[in-house]
């Protein structure tokens, strides 16, 4: 297949390309610099210079394609506060693939999260699925509401899926959410977690992660929900002793009302906890990760080799 990736040099979408064209797929790629558009390249893509507010190249790609895997998002300007602006220009994005899709039983594959998705219990793919995509509970401008549309593609002729991540998706080169775990106890002199530490991260690889991605677009049926989690959830605080471990530093409980002090805007994130399994997936597609776990890969030492360029965006 010929597949059009938005977000194909971000930190996902470069390894979910290299994975469609060892598959056999024609890669395109959206890329909005120069540095991006040289990356795919180099890759072996051919490149589509544009946004994701370039609703017209947008469309004309999709047009042009036998698929369409989305998975960039304004990770810039929503970290910095306009989470709204981020995900209104996703939804338009992802309004103007099911245009250009629609009636040809072509995949679309679309990158959601998994992180509050079922607060209190292990999240499974079956949660945050609503009939309509106009009854979801947190509103039309959510990003849940936005792969509830996605999903609703599949009456309209639509090979359409949702691959939900974690919010760790680990690997060399990470600029997430542990690699700022990491700069941050650098910072401090201290490796910290809240409460006990006993609020657990889903995670899962990168390179796990892209093969999911191939499988979605060659098999996932119509209207299928996935989530590409290779640990079901990580302690906070085990990941903490290992950075602490690595970096010979004291492992501590940061106390609730230094948080923000501490963690800076990951403070929200550090006391979350958001377990999820991926049972359903594995069964529906074989999909097997064989990548080592998050706690292994933070022992194989990338991550404390220089300091991280500390970055929200994947």
């Amino acid at each position: 297949m010929r597949v059009f990736v938005t977000g194909a040099s971000g930190w996902i979408g470069s390894a979910v390309v290299p994975e469609l064209l060892d598959a056999g797929h024609q890669v395109v790629g959206l890329a909005r610099s120069d540095a991006s558009a040289a990356a795919l390249v180099a890759a072996g893509a051919e490149v589509r210079r544009g946004t994701l507010d370039d609703l017209d190249v947008l469309r004309a790609a999709a047009a042009e394609s036998d698929g369409v895997v989305h998975l960039a998002y304004k990770h810039d300007i929503a970290f910095a506060g306009d989470f709204a602006g981020a995900t209104a220009a996703d939804r338009r994005a992802v309004e103007i693939f099911g245009d250009a899709l629609a009636g040809t039983d072509r995949p679309f594959v679309l990158a959601s999260g998994l992180a509050g998705l079922a607060p209190g219990r292990v999240a499974t793919e079956r949660d945050g699925v609503a009939a309509d995509p106009a009854e979801d509970a947190d509103g039309p401008g959510s990003r849940l509401a936005t792969a509830q549309l996605a999903l609703s593609f599949a009456d309209r002729g639509v090979r359409s899926s949702v691959l939900r991540l974690p919010p760790t998706v680990h690997g060399d080169g990470d600029r997430g959410f542990v690699a700022n775990l990491v700069g941050t106890a650098r910072d401090k002199g201290v490796s910290g977690y809240l409460g006990t530490g006993a609020n657990r991260w889903p995670a899962v690889h990168r390179l796990d992660a892209a093969h999911l991605f191939r499988l979605a677009v060659d098999h996932a049926p119509a209207g299928s929900v996935l989530h590409a989690v290779g640990d079901e959830g990580v302690p906070i605080r085990e990941i903490a002793e290992v950075i602490g471990r690595h970096l010979n530093l004291a492992v501590a409980e940061i106390p609730a009302a230094d948080a923000a002090d501490h963690f800076g805007w990951l403070a929200g994130m550090v006391g979350l906890d958001a377990p999820a399994t991926a049972e359903l997936t594995r069964d529906l597609l074989d999909w097997k990760p064989t990548r080592p776990d998050l706690l292994a890969d933070l022992d194989e030492g990338h991550y404390f080799q220089a300091r991280p360029d500390r970055t929200a965006g994947r």
